[in-house]
């Protein structure tokens, strides 16, 4: 008599998900599976819940004094564009580039080799979350003989207003930290723009940038400091930036060890 196969009881084992190595190694959305012809409710409702972090983001409004308080002492000076509120702002980012000239008296004119500036940009979140430890990195890696202008806290402010501060504080160069554009992954992103001789008007083929500093899988702020001081030194040693200067520290600390 020929031995039967063993009888099975309850439901046949779920087959291994093929995405679980792919989901591990990116923060993106993939491999969501579906409940008919929906996605899982929880994929929904994780995806609404990362929309209205980065909704939230993008319209709250920055505590400047409480920053430029956490940022320096005595605090550091305050300024805006002329963009005055957040709802203007987000529709008009013409007036978030411009400087308010009543803010014009704050700003000691100076010889500076570089200016630091902080604006919430589009993330004021991030700019709360992540300034203040960011920018006391680059602090400690800057040159001791480095002539820093006063640092400044921007509200309502796009990159090129940066331009028109530096401009005015008498700046060679000029950093300007600012919140980046939320998305449905990180809501707090800050990123860094780097300009040689900036003034208004300045073209951002003229900038570098370094993007994706936070705290989940960003840069760090270690790495993030280490990278804008170097390219603000070789801003000042080679007077340019942007297109024309070339992110080689990694070729020229190779050299430099051979």
């Amino acid at each position: 008599m020929a031995e039967q196969p063993p009888v099975r009881h309850g439901p046949d084992p779920q087959p291994p998900d093929p995405w679980t190595r792919l989901r591990a190694a990116t923060p993106a959305r993939i491999g969501l599976g579906q409940v008919g012809d929906a996605q899982p409710t929880r994929a929904v409702l994780a995806f609404q819940a990362a929309h209205a972090l980065a909704r939230d983001a993008v319209h709250a409004r920055l505590d400047a004094a409480a920053l430029a308080a956490a940022l320096a002492d005595p605090p550091a000076i305050r300024v805006r564009s002329l963009a005055p509120d957040r709802p203007t702002y987000l529709r008009r980012p013409d007036l978030g580039r411009r400087l308010d000239p009543a803010c014009l008296p704050s700003l000691p004119k100076g010889d500076h080799d570089l200016a630091l500036i902080v604006v919430d940009g589009l993330s004021a979140t991030g700019i709360a979350a992540h300034a203040p430890a960011l920018v006391a990195a680059i602090m400690a890696r800057l040159p001791r003989d480095l002539g820093l202008a006063p640092l400044v806290v921007a509200e309502e402010g796009r990159v090129a207003l940066g331009d028109e501060i530096a401009e005015a504080l008498g700046a060679r160069a000029v950093v300007v930290i600012i919140g980046e554009r939320p998305g449905l992954t990180v809501p707090d992103s800050v990123g860094a723009y780097l300009t040689y001789a900036p003034k208004r008007g300045t073209r951002d083929a003229e900038r570098n940038c370094i993007s994706n500093i936070h705290r989940n899988g960003g840069l760090s702020y270690a790495a993030a400091a280490d990278k804008i001081v170097w390219l603000a030194g070789e801003m000042l040693r080679r007077r340019l930036s942007g297109v024309a200067l070339k992110d080689d520290q990694l070729v020229s600390l190779a050299g430099s060890a051979s």
